[in-house]
């Protein structure tokens, strides 16, 4: 077995562009969300180590250190954090030139070809749904015979295996769990609306919707859902119960728990019978009696992706969604008490002046507990990058989708929609959403309730304006 390190590189400054984060951005609030996707094949290779850097602050010489004795290092990237992750895997060769290294991630499984030849410090990368894909390697087997990879020869050729089969039972995947106890510091990992210290899980992985700017089900997760047994996601949460018992919320990070309806409502007693207080993913169309069953069984909060308050820019994107059903899945919502994180994104396909006032008075109007403003991103490998580019949305300069400290810059524009007017109106919607007597008063309320609601609260404003500082300083 080859002496693996699956790692998270250093990045920019308070960077989560990690293997489980959907938009690898700089936040407006510092977060970081669990590595699940390095931490799984991690569980497979014996006495492998996974660091995860950004959210420990650590720096590059310790993991030089490291990898001095290391026969294989497996490195999670993004469209992102790409060049960046490339001059961190030349200083590791550099310290140890006999050292394999592969890259996983959505940008390398839609771009295999581009991303090695432009990195020739790279000997391979994997492609699609990797864990197996890894597995293979660490166990020493030759790149040639390994399914799933596209890699460079003695001859410094690329060459493209056939693809791997997609796994099926998912039941066969040892637990993360025992992953984040050996190598992860738990309170390292914050998210605004989660209660902390919080652990994050998949009981799944692929989604049956299509909409055009997602980017896992479209480049590594597919779009069929595989699920996890309730029995088996039962037993995990027991182990990490076990393992922390200073966790207070556990959140389930497929891209959809509640596609699979009877799945949902059956994981939900289990979790009831252990007292666990815990949230997940949804789609703004759960049905109020289901909705009922998760919250009498502990659910806490649902992360909704909304989107946009026009229809037609739903439509556009292919989201599956009516704004009506949306209305009363919230209203919903809000009579059991389960509270809401709503996702919003600027930008879209159709997006004009008038569709963005409508997206924010929707927001205001369903008023969601707390609420998040992404700008579209085109990520390699999706619909919506496709169409960027056929119809000259995306221009050369904005493609990275950042800037250089690693805030998200709006890489879109139309002829009716300048880069610069997308770009304002995620400050304009935030102060509008937020600065309201009303949405004031609760987030008082919420903070003299609980000291701890206070000193977090605060310490999220502080980072909030410290952001739209620096957006303005970009």
């Amino acid at each position: 077995m080859m002496k693996t390190l699956f790692l998270q590189p250093p990045s920019f400054d308070g960077f989560d562009g990690g293997a489980g984060s959907r938009y690898q951005a700089k936040r407006e609030i510092r977060s970081f969300w669990y590595p699940t996707w390095l931490a799984q094949p991690a569980a497979m290779v014996p006495n492998s180590r996974l660091i995860d850097a950004p959210p420990a602050r650590m720096g590059l010489e310790p993991i030089l250190e490291d990898v001095k004795n290391r026969d294989l290092v497996i490195m999670h990237t993004s469209t992102p954090s790409f060049a960046s992750d490339v001059k961190v895997a030349q200083r590791l060769k550099d310290v140890n030139p006999s050292l394999k290294i592969g890259m996983v991630g959505a940008k390398v499984a839609v771009q295999p070809q581009e991303s090695l030849a432009a990195a020739p410090v790279i000997d391979f990368v994997a492609r699609n749904e990797f864990d197996y894909t890894i597995k293979e390697i660490a166990e020493g087997r030759n790149l040639k015979d390994v399914d799933g990879i596209s890699w460079r020869n003695e001859e410094g050729l690329i060459v493209h295996n056939k693809d791997r089969a997609m796994i099926e039972n998912m039941d066969d995947l040892p637990f993360v769990t025992e992953v984040y106890k050996r190598d992860l510091k738990i309170e390292d990992y914050f998210i605004g609306y989660l209660m902390h210290p919080y652990i994050s899980i998949y009981t799944g992985r692929g989604c049956k919707s299509h909409c055009t700017f997602c980017l896992w089900p479209q480049t590594v997760g597919g779009h069929r859902y595989r699920t996890r047994s309730p029995q088996h996601v039962a037993e995990e949460i027991r182990l990490a119960r076990e393992y922390f018992p200073q966790v207070k919320e556990f959140f389930f990070d497929d891209d959809t728990f509640t596609d699979d309806l009877p799945r949902a409502e059956a994981i939900a007693r289990e979790l009831g019978k252990m007292g666990i207080t815990w949230s997940c993913n949804a789609k703004a169309n759960v049905p109020r009696k289901t909705l009922q069953i998760l919250k009498d069984n502990g659910l806490r909060l649902l992360l909704v992706g909304y989107e946009s308050g026009n229809q037609q820019i739903l439509h556009n994107i292919k989201k599956g969604m009516r704004i009506e059903v949306a209305k009363e899945f919230t209203k919903n919502c809000h009579e059991l008490g389960i509270k809401i994180h709503g996702t919003f994104i600027l930008g879209l396909p159709g997006e004009t002046q008038e569709t963005i006032r409508e997206t924010i008075d929707f927001a205001k109007e369903i008023n969601p507990h707390t609420l998040q403003v992404s700008l579209a991103a085109p990520y390699p490998g999706t619909f919506l990058h496709k169409q960027a580019m056929e119809n000259g949305w995306l221009d050369e300069k904005n493609a990275e989708l950042i800037d250089d400290s690693g805030i998200q810059i709006a890489p879109l524009h139309y002829p009716h929609l300048s880069h610069t007017e997308i770009f304002e109106n995620v400050e304009t919607f935030y102060k509008e959403f937020y600065f309201r007597a009303p949405k004031i008063a609760s987030i008082v309320g919420e903070m003299v309730r609980s000291p701890q609601m206070m000193k977090r609260r605060l310490r999220e404003g502080i980072e909030f304006f410290q952001f739209l500082r620096n957006r303005h300083a970009a």
